[in-house]
């Protein structure tokens, strides 16, 4: 439990009652939630009550939206170049899964689906350990409960505006909270650098994964020159050290930091999140509060089936096989940790999920919003995720095909309940999800669910203006299309009765035709933007495991840009580290403490004249962090060029994350086979933060353009003494 001694807050009136502080917060109203048009923040319409205003069900601003985007060709080429790379980056990534890629999803599936079917069970055991971890756990029931309890958390840091950083949140977008946060006064800036630019645009992200898809690199370059500054360039690497050092100062000055929850692991009541670019680890790591925002359903119980997600999600997402910052959170700073944040706060978002797990729509919770099923839908990729809107224009920060079954499913049929009815059931998605979500029979249930919701309107309405009768031969297809369309095994039967048809439409139509993934070819004006459907993998039949050698962490490190320097003994490692150090023209470098360090490094570096402090540096001023920073690890991963770095006294994290060179020491005993491995280490979970490295920060937030060095260090150098 947090005590006094550990709760900085309590002098600014904490409050948490489920942590057994008494002085309570100051409760201020919640704000409106602005409708400001193509905003970033929109308000969605969540439970009843929210009193979110609706307008006349219609098709036409849905219609609209998709004409446009069919219009745009800057839109159309930014898409299928997403689509293109994001399969072959994720065909690679699936070749180098250590089991076949349909057992390993099907696993999947499986603990997923046991995950929901003990919901309470998982829930409560997660939520318990949290907070014995020290977290403080709020539950929400809504959107409105979830804004008012973020908006109390930020006001207790002081008076006035605060600045608050946000990495990455689909659950924070759902709940509209940047426009809670602004509308109260506090400067929010999103760091993830999609997100960023999109901000500054005033839009929404138009992807779960890749918020800034729909955008060229020309149309970004025009942002960043007029909005901040930097002379047109469209070179991607200069766009996003403009961004970076816009960022930077952003971290070191803010108040608060606010993040997402990938997974909650209810063995451990530890958290953990991935990102790329680094910016999940400052905003988790440098503010004072730390604050995050998860799902009620994103659940695991072991650090076992932790790895498994793990296994699939990256690869599922952007194609790798492990994200760069894996980071797992088990609590606040602890006594002689010089950084991390010393207040974490759980806010856990119900939101109409346990309503959706009670209708035929509950196999969509199962989802880990890797975004793969946006990546191969051939809908998704012709109009992109803005035009996915609700009646009147009401837009989703879901789009695609899990979209359009979560935000019915989360937000009702009577905004969202066109969505469904924007898919070809070609199939794709189902193929391409690592989780098994059955996409294509809950839309078609969606579908059924839709037009009870309008039979129901209907009924309520009779005795108001009708519109004419349907002539008599379309009412009779029409009946029997719904008696068909609404029953996954008689659809399914229907499509192998005419899927003969689809040879001869396929010239004709842009999208595939009852088709199935494995069908999907298109004419040869279009045949390189449908390659991705072709996702059904193929893996080899027998997998040999990577044996946890030097060489197999040496090649997968240096696959993904980073450094290994292999030496004999520690004598010599000491010294290869002073030398690099002066090649560098370095003269000091932030490290851990001499205690975490092989004495024979710390005399090299003595001798070599080479400070090695381990205290904090001024953080509000980037100039005193030095260019280098020297860690240990706990392990390495053979499979994934991965270091393991826990925190703890005389191990600052803050070493591996801010400098723009990080340097490691690695013992080649200390490596480990596999990811599921590493995490069964007991001082992963021991440790209030445990963080994997797996090379330099990165991202291809631009046009899907691959750049290294964001946020992190732009090189990772390990010293592998064998």
């Amino acid at each position: 439990m947090m005590q006094d001694a550990r709760c900085r807050m309590h002098d600014a009136r904490c409050g948490m009652q489920d942590a057994g502080c008494t002085i309570r917060l100051p409760q201020y109203p919640t704000p409106p939630i602005p409708q400001y048009p193509n905003t970033s923040t929109p308000q969605y319409p969540v439970q009843p009550g929210n009193q979110v205003t609706t307008q006349p069900p219609t098709m036409s601003t849905l219609r609209q939206s998709i004409r446009h985007a069919l219009a745009n060709p800057a839109l159309q080429a930014a898409l299928d170049a997403n689509a293109e790379r994001r399969r072959e980056a994720r065909e690679r990534a699936h070749a180098s899964l250590p089991q076949p890629w349909e057992t390993m999803r099907r696993r999947a599936a499986e603990v997923r689906a046991d995950v929901l079917a003990h919901w309470d069970e998982v829930f409560d055991r997660f939520v318990a350990n949290a907070r014995r971890n020290g977290f403080h756990v709020h539950l929400a029931a809504d959107a409105a409960e979830a804004r008012r309890i973020v908006l109390d958390l930020v006001a207790s840091q002081g008076e006035g505006p605060r600045l608050v950083v946000k990495s990455k949140s689909m659950v924070t977008e759902e709940i509209g909270l940047n426009a809670a946060l602004e509308t109260a006064g506090h400067k929010v800036i999103e760091t993830d650098l999609g997100e960023f630019i999109i901000q500054l645009r005033h839009e929404r992200p138009a992807h779960i994964i890749t918020p800034a898809v729909h955008l060229r690199r020309q149309e970004v370059a025009q942002t960043f020159h007029d909005l901040l500054g930097m002379p047109y360039t469209e070179d991607v690497e200069a766009m996003t050290a403009t961004a970076r050092r816009h960022l930077r100062e952003a971290f070191l000055q803010a108040d608060v930091g606010i993040s997402g929850v990938n997974f909650g692991i209810a063995e451990t009541g530890g958290i953990c999140i991935v990102t790329n670019e680094g910016n999940g680890r400052m905003v988790t790591t440098l503010p004072r509060l730390h604050i995050a925002v998860m799902g009620a359903e994103r659940l695991v119980r072991t650090p076992t089936e932790l790895a498994l997600m793990l296994e699939l999600l990256p690869r599922s997402a952007t194609g790798q096989d492990l994200t760069v910052y894996t980071t797992l959170i088990h609590g606040p700073r602890r006594e002689g940790e010089t950084d991390g944040a010393p207040e974490r706060h759980l806010v856990i978002v119900d939101n109409g999920r346990r309503r959706m797990a009670q209708t035929p729509l509950a196999d969509g919770l199962r989802c880990i919003r890797c975004g793969a099923c946006l990546n191969t839908c051939p809908v998704f990729q012709e109009i992109g995720g803005h035009a996915y809107v609700g009646r009147g224009g009401k837009p989703t920060p879901y789009p695609g095909p899990i979209g359009i079954v979560i935000s019915p499913g989360l937000f009702g049929f009577e905004d969202y309940g066109n969505l469904p009815y924007l898919c070809t059931l070609c199939g794709a998605c189902a193929e391409a999800c690592p989780v098994e979500v059955p996409l294509p029979d809950l839309i078609l249930q969606a579908r059924r669910l839709s037009t009870e919701a309008a039979q129901a309107t209907k009924a309520a309405t009779q005795g108001k203006t009708a519109p004419p009768p349907l002539p008599h031969p379309l009412r009779a297809f029409l009946g029997l299309y719904a008696r068909v369309a609404t029953k996954p095994a008689l659809f399914r039967l229907a499509q192998r009765a005419l899927r003969p048809l689809a040879r001869l439409a396929a010239p004709l139509s842009p999208l595939p035709f009852l088709r199935g993934v494995k069908a999907a070819s298109r004419n040869s004006q279009l045949a390189t933007r449908n390659s991705q459907f072709a996702i059904r993998n193929s893996p080899p039949t027998s997998h040999t495991p990577q044996p946890a050698t030097r060489n197999s962490f040496t090649s997968a490190l240096t696959a993904l840009g980073g450094e290994v320097v292999p030496v004999p003994d520690m004598a010599s490692a000491g010294e290869a580290i002073a030398a690099f150090l002066q090649r560098e023209g370095l003269k000091r470098v932030w490290a851990w403490d001499e205690a975490h360090l092989p004495p024979e490094v710390v005399a090299a570096l003595d001798a070599a004249g080479i400070a090695h402090p381990t205290a904090a540096f001024p953080w509000e001023d980037e100039a005193g962090i030095p260019q280098a920073g020297l860690t240990g690890a706990l392990a390495g991963i053979a499979a994934t060029g991965t270091l393991v770095l826990p925190a703890g006294p005389g191990r600052p994290q803050t070493a591996s994350l801010l400098p723009e060179i990080h340097l490691a020491v690695l013992r080649a005993a200390d490596i480990v086979p596999d990811l599921q491995t590493a995490l069964a280490l007991p001082a992963v979970t021991a440790a209030s933060m445990t963080t994997l490295i797996t090379g330099p920060s990165r991202t291809a937030d631009i046009e899907m353009t691959l750049t290294i060095g964001v946020h992190g260090p732009r090189r990772v150098v390990v010293f592998l003494v064998g």
